[in-house]
């Protein structure tokens, strides 16, 4: 049977930088051909036009789908399911769809839509990621440039204008499987680490929370993360309701990081191997590595492993608490019978500690 198409929503107030965070993916692929549906509304559409800028085979223009009649979950029926038929009957399917939401959306209701039975067997939601402005939550704003977020909101009757902020904020952090704290660079230290703390306190166990700037994101940190969420709708709720009708949600984002013009690398994360030997039992295995990631905040933790007395390889993919195994296919004679694990994380991963608890 085909696999689902995984599909990634990121959501997050005008400016806090997910047009950035999307960019930056698309420049750096590794290959995946991403398919990206942008959420326009109104005036503000320039979103696209950065976009079809960016210049890589993976962000060809056929690949980019503009939804400009005002916010997705109201329109859910007449746009943006025949958007995704459309993309997911090409004959070229994509490996990945982006969805980016509007600035004002809840992403609780578009999750929702991928229930419908014309798109459900053929894609899946990979996950949530929402992008907050790390400076403007710490100063209590929420968004950079409040006046422009209210510009935004009297731009669609569906969406309460009187809504506090806050209240929409939470909602996206209720949904989120990952939050991304953009702008990071602009606080200290301890700024970070008490926001990051924070927003770990406020969101759903086992929800990542990341720090970057510019939105340099790794892609194999922000997609794969394997969630399924439209099954995990009971969750993730909306705290609030804020739509005059049926469903609820949104309206745009276009919001630049213009604060550095510096070339934008991950020098927020890093990477590294452990090799080890071949191990005893799969599941026992299995729950050092959630253990050992629980302990060390590991964001993924990826690999294959030899099993005393099996022919067979086992393959192990972790993300964040979860942790799946199975095996693929036969070891061949001339491999070494070992496991060798690829650990990502932020910057400043103990890898000694993380070697010697796998290895234990």
């Amino acid at each position: 049977m085909q696999s689902k198409i995984p599909a990634t929503v990121v959501t997050g107030f005008l400016g806090a930088g997910k047009t950035t965070l999307i960019r930056h993916m698309l420049q750096n692929a590794e290959g995946k051909r991403i398919a990206l549906i942008i959420n326009e509304f109104g005036d503000l559409g320039v979103d696209g036009d950065i976009l079809k800028g960016c210049g890589d085979e993976t962000c060809t223009e056929d690949d980019i789908m503009e939804l400009s009649n005002g916010c997705i979950c109201c329109t859910v029926a007449d746009d943006f399911i025949p958007t995704m038929e459309k993309l997911l009957s090409r004959e070229n399917a994509p490996d990945h769809i982006v969805i980016e939401t509007s600035g004002l959306a809840l992403p609780q209701p578009l999750v929702r839509a991928f229930n419908w039975p014309e798109i459900s067997t053929k894609v899946t939601v990979d996950g949530v990621v929402t992008v907050v402005d790390g400076k403007a939550v710490t100063e209590g704003r929420f968004a950079h440039n409040i006046a422009a977020v209210d510009a935004q909101r009297k731009l669609d009757e569906n969406l309460d204008h009187e809504t506090p902020l806050s209240e929409l904020f939470e909602d996206q952090i209720a949904c989120a499987d990952m939050i991304v704290v953009n702008k990071s660079d602009l606080l200290s230290s301890q700024e970070v680490d008490a926001l990051v703390s924070k927003l770990k306190g406020e969101s759903r166990s086992g929800v990542q929370v990341v720090t970057s700037s510019m939105g340099a994101l790794p892609v194999d940190v922000l997609l794969g993360q394997g969630i399924g969420a439209e099954d995990d709708l009971s969750a993730r709720h909306e705290i609030h309701h804020h739509h005059h009708h049926h469903d609820d949600d949104e309206a745009d984002d276009h919001g630049e990081d213009h604060h550095h013009h510096h070339d934008h690398d991950h020098d927020d994360f890093e990477s590294f191997i452990v090799t080890l030997p071949e191990i005893a039992d799969p599941k026992v295995f299995a729950d050092k590595v959630a253990a050992v990631i629980s302990a060390h905040d590991i964001l993924r933790l990826k690999g294959f492993a030899a099993v005393s007395g099996k022919p067979m390889r086992l393959t192990l993919q972790a993300v964040g608490p979860r942790v799946d195994t199975y095996f693929d296919r036969p070891i061949a004679a001339d491999e070494p019978r070992e496991t060798r694990l690829v650990v990502i994380g932020q910057t400043g991963l103990d890898r000694i500690a993380i070697h010697n608890a796998l290895a234990a």
